[in-house]
């Protein structure tokens, strides 16, 4: 059974991440076909851009604690998505959270409904939004940053644009769309190795370091804690 939806329509390809039953969580599984869909996208002239939104009331849940992929593929799955010779857009109606939000990060236009929802929840079990950082961190707000990385509280459309996380409303798409259709492929591609300089400058500074950050944060007790309370729907030992 396919996790990913694939449409065309006038050189756009849409993308549709479809495990509404895990909360399209990033299993192993759904990260290795996304990867192939954007591959075959990426060799497509007939592709001007690419869609890349979501089935059911979550974008993405984050990584799938019962089969998550390895870091290091999910450091090639974001690092293709900025290398993608096609702009990415990213379209969020309803909740995004964790990882999702290092898929978000990665995407070169992020639309969202007004009533879409964020959090970076990592901290609430036991680890950190390290890996994702490297697509995040050069994008947002230091501020908004620290805050959300550090409490892990829910935030919502205005604020995740006010940040730099989102880029402008859902409404936007036909008019994101019709643009790019207007653009030649050439201009693209161009365009998208400017915008995209500085978050490739951070894949080579900084990926090795965070997936080696995250493997140890997911190998410690705290985080086994952390997750096993996640999936007995508990609080965790240390909260206070």
């Amino acid at each position: 059974m396919s996790l990913i939806d694939i449409t065309a329509d006038r050189g756009v390809t849409t993308l549709a991440l479809d495990s509404p039953a895990t909360r399209n969580a990033l299993s192993a599984p759904l990260v290795a076909e996304l990867a192939e869909a954007l591959a075959a996208c990426g060799k497509d002239p007939e592709v001007r851009a690419v869609v890349l939104t979501h089935t059911g009331a979550t974008f993405s849940a984050g990584a799938d604690l019962k089969a998550p992929p390895g870091p290091y593929a999910f450091v090639d799955l974001l690092r293709q998505i900025v290398e993608l010779p096609k702009p990415v857009v990213a379209v969020v109606d309803g909740h995004a959270r964790a990882g999702g939000l290092g898929l978000l990060g990665a995407c070169d236009i992020v639309l969202a409904s007004d009533t879409s929802d964020f959090a970076l929840t990592e901290v609430r079990i036991g680890v950190a939004p390290a890996v994702i950082s490297v697509t995040l961190l050069p994008k947002l707000d230091q501020r908004a940053a620290a805050r959300y990385y550090l409490t892990g509280e829910r935030f919502g459309a205005e604020q995740a644009r006010a940040m730099g996380l989102v880029t402008a409303p859902a409404a936007d798409l036909d008019a994101v769309l019709d643009g790019l259709r207007a653009a030649s492929p050439q201009g693209l591609r161009a365009s998208k190795r400017l915008v995209t300089a500085r978050v490739l400058e951070a894949f080579e500074r900084d990926a090795e370091e965070l997936v080696q950050l995250s493997a140890s944060l997911f190998a410690s007790a705290e985080a086994r804690e952390g997750m096993t309370a996640f999936l007995e729907r508990r609080d965790p030992a240390w909260r206070l």
